[in-house]
């Protein structure tokens, strides 16, 4: 049963990363990686409410496991991140690592924050 909230999870969560990472990048004409930056910090957000929250192991399986697994990419980042270097926008590529973490760890500690307000 634990398998079927994980995958009903991320048949949301991997077209909605597609879709979010398309629309946000389209908005932006740069090389920077807007799309994976917004999926990524989205996603940490989410499962900082579900830690602040204490959810329960078949909410954590669905949506941090499922949808937040399908969402988030730590290989897309990474490969991003390879091909800025590449290209040669070595600034840009310092610039996601750095922000990504800075912004993922915030976002996470946000949510947590979010859920103690809302549920204590």
């Amino acid at each position: 049963m634990n398998w079927l909230l994980v995958v009903a999870g991320g048949m949301v969560g991997a077209p909605l990363r597609y879709l979010t990472d398309r629309a946000v990048q389209s908005r932006h004409d740069s090389v920077f990686p807007w799309g994976t930056f917004t999926v990524n910090v989205i996603g940490s957000l989410v499962l900082g409410l579900l830690t602040g929250a204490a959810a329960g192991s078949e909410l954590r399986l669905l949506l941090g496991t499922g949808l937040c697994g399908a969402l988030t990419t730590y290989s897309t980042f990474s490969y991003e991140t390879l091909r800025l270097t590449e290209t040669g926008a070595r600034l840009q590529a310092a610039v996601n690592v750095v922000g990504s973490v800075a912004a993922g760890l915030a976002a996470a500690f946000a949510g947590v924050t979010l859920a103690d307000a809302l549920w204590t």
